[in-house]
C-alpha cells in the first residue's frame, strides 16, 4: 500500500511538495504511488537551478525500465536547488521517494500561499486509489 504523508501537499500528476521554512523554497519529488507505478527508475532529468518553471508544465523526466514520464512543476516559480545525488543514484527515487529521492526545490512565485491550491493527503489518496 502506498504511503501518503500528511505533512505534504500533492498534485494530480503525482508530485509531492514539502513547504519550506518561513515561506522559503519548497522541496518537490514524486509520490510513493508514482514510483511504484513507474518501476525501477534508471535515469532522472531535472530542471536547471535558476530556471523559471510554470505550474502544470513539464520540467523534468524520469526514465524507468517501463517508460519515460514527465515530472510536472507543482507551482510557478524559480528552481532554487536540484538533487545532484540522483545523477549517480536515480534509484533513490524508488527507495526513498519522500526523503533522499527528492528532485528539486522551487521558490514559489506567490510565496507559501502558492501551495494552498495543491491537494492534501486525503484528497490525493482518494484520486490515486481510484
Amino acid at each position: 500500500m502506498a504511503d501518503f504523508p500528511e505533512d505534504l501537499k500533492y498534485t494530480a500528476e503525482h508530485e509531492w511538495v514539502r513547504a519550506g521554512a518561513e515561506g522559503g523554497a519548497a522541496r518537490v519529488g514524486i509520490t510513493d504511488f508514482a514510483q511504484d507505478a513507474l518501476g525501477d527508475i534508471v535515469f532522472v532529468t531535472l530542471p536547471e537551478v535558476g530556471a523559471a518553471i510554470t505550474a502544470g508544465q513539464p520540467c523534468g523526466e524520469l526514465e524507468s525500465t517501463k517508460s519515460v514520464s514527465d515530472v510536472y512543476a507543482p507551482v510557478t516559480g524559480t528552481v532554487a536547488a536540484v538533487n545532484g545525488a540522483l545523477d549517480a543514484n536515480p534509484e533513490l527515487v524508488n527507495s526513498d521517494p519522500y526523503g533522499e529521492g527528492w528532485m528539486f526545490e522551487v521558490e514559489p512565485a506567490g510565496g507559501a500561499a502558492a501551495l494552498d491550491g495543491l491537494l492534501d493527503a486525503a484528497a490525493y489518496r482518494a484520486s490515486a486509489e481510484k
